[in-house]
């Protein structure tokens, strides 16, 4: 437990565990990064870590080494853990999306593959155009088919959001890995994207999951590259 707010540290990580408990923090969420603390608390990054490692002492939070991929949108970043349509919004860029399917499946690869305990996922597949403008992505998700989830093709996503759905049934996205490629787009994608068949497109595969190690969920993005790339920061701690 946090106790007493005598140093600086011990202030901040007071603050921010009442926000976490409160709920005005999701358990699950990243928090700001350090520089965004510092400059928030006005203090040193390294108060900031002291302040982080308290809170993981008190297991309200994951620090994990800093290393990461990031989605550029016109080289603008882009929080992809918010869901796109956040993430996009907040650079002030519009989207519309088109669902094309939402349905109940059994994916007996991707339960193999994740070592799942049942391969029911539900499988959203969605169209992402800018307003006004071209078709910059298609999105194919596959979220574990929970009780709280099950109903989703009758009912349809919170807000059009796959994160917002989640976070509703309890599913708060914390860590996962992501992978990049490039690939042509088949004849039906080329279709939907109003591209030439074979155009390259970038193909990432981001696999989440909860705080507490259950899968969340498994997304493939073909991203037009003419506005999308992707950014590495990495450490060299641990090393």
């Amino acid at each position: 437990m946090i106790r007493g707010v005598n140093l600086k540290h011990e202030r901040i990580a007071s603050i921010l565990a009442r926000e976490i408990r409160s709920g005005r923090v999701e358990r699950g969420t990243q928090l700001p990064g350090e520089l965004e603390l510092a400059k928030r608390f006005s203090v040193s990054r390294n108060t900031v870590r002291s302040a982080l490692a308290v809170l993981n002492e008190d297991g309200l939070i994951t620090t994990r080494t800093g290393k990461g991929s990031f989605v550029l949108f016109d080289g603008r970043p882009l929080d992809d853990r918010l869901g796109w349509t956040h993430a996009l919004a907040e650079q002030g860029i519009e989207t519309q999306v088109r669902v094309l399917k939402l349905a109940r499946e059994r994916d007996e690869e991707l339960a193999g593959r994740l070592d799942l305990d049942s391969p029911d996922v539900i499988v959203i597949q969605r169209v992402r155009v800018i307003l006004g403008g071209d078709a910059i992505s298609i999105e194919h998700s596959r979220v574990p088919a929970i009780e709280e989830l099950r109903d989703l093709p009758e009912r349809g996503l919170d807000n059009d959001s796959i994160t917002a759905t989640l976070s509703r049934a309890g599913l708060h996205l914390d860590h996962g890995e992501q992978r990049l490629r490039g690939r042509p787009l088949d004849r039906d994608e080329a279709a939907l994207l109003d591209r030439p068949e074979g155009t390259w497109f970038l193909h990432t595969q981001r696999t989440s999951w909860t705080a507490d190690n259950r899968f969340a969920e498994q997304v493939d993005s073909l991203l037009d590259p003419r506005h999308f790339e992707l950014s590495l920061n990495y450490s060299e701690a641990g090393r």
